[in-house]
């Protein structure tokens, strides 16, 4: 089995994460290799993974490095060792199909399928951690979805109606298998963030890359209050890049609460 891996530019990864769910349907492993360093691998067998040529035009710019590896043939049962239950105290776990259920009085099964993860990721984490502190007060909006961990834990915790948004077709499907093995009630839909507005909602949980936000954040500015969330829970965003994150939010009427940080990474919790 043959391990390609894709280094990138972390301010361009989520553009080439979307090319390369192209090339590779059926699974992209990502790996945080630094705060400017993103890689992307896929696994299989001589012949079936994608061209060097088509993935040096996937990435474009972006590219940093391209390497090749051998690894055993058990790879697909270590990857699922590697997605493990999150445990949030006794309210909140997360766990993949294989993991017995965790015992707290929410307990939800995600697949990480393709290129998704379960919710141990810090970002996702650290939305999670985030939203336990707040008390459900209306509808919520995921944007940038991936799985579905964040809106369907929402929906899970009594906030209602619960939109999740993402660019990705393949984001929308698992986020729709994810909510209907959970019984959750949530819409899914496929939405642009560079040309279509965010709907407005008492909380939006934004797990998006630092220029994302950003990106949100300049959109916000131009909206009414009325069309302007309650709350918003930011992460996705690197240490260093919280005060920046934060004081555009505060330009768009959103003064920080709270900030979390795990590692590299941080969270905001922002509040009209």
């Amino acid at each position: 089995m043959i391990r390609l891996a894709l280094r990138v530019r972390r301010e361009d990864a989520e553009l080439v994460l979307a090319e390369l769910l192209e090339l590779a349907p059926s699974g992209v492993e990502e790996v945080d290799v630094s705060g400017e360093v993103v890689e992307y691998a896929v696994y299989g067998p001589p012949g079936e993974l994608p061209s060097l040529p088509d993935l040096r035009v996937a990435a474009g710019p972006a590219l940093v490095e391209v390497s090749t590896s051998e690894v055993a043939d058990d790879w697909a049962e270590r990857w699922r060792d590697f997605h493990r239950p999150l445990v949030l105290g006794e309210r909140l776990g997360v766990r993949p199909p294989w993991s017995v259920a965790t015992g707290c009085a929410v307990d939800l099964v995600i697949d990480p399928g393709r290129a998704f993860g379960t919710g141990a990721h810090a970002t996702t984490r650290l939305c999670l951690e985030l939203l336990l502190e707040l008390t459900p007060a209306g509808g919520a909006v995921d944007l940038g979805c991936g799985s579905g961990v964040l809106a369907i834990a929402a929906s899970a915790l009594g906030w209602e109606p619960v939109l999740a948004l993402d660019y990705d077709p393949l984001a929308l499907a698992a986020a729709a298998e994810n909510a209907r093995v959970n019984g959750a009630s949530i819409e899914v839909r496929r939405h642009d963030l560079r040309y279509t507005v965010v709907p407005g909602a008492a909380l939006v949980l934004a797990n998006l890359l630092g220029p994302l936000l950003l990106m949100w954040c300049d959109q916000l500015s131009r909206l009414g209050g009325s069309q302007r969330p309650g709350s918003v829970i930011a992460s996705g965003l690197l240490v260093e890049e919280g005060d920046s994150v934060s004081a555009a939010f505060a330009s768009a009427g959103l003064r920080e609460r709270e900030r979390r940080t795990s590692g590299e990474w941080a969270a905001l919790l922002l509040t009209r």
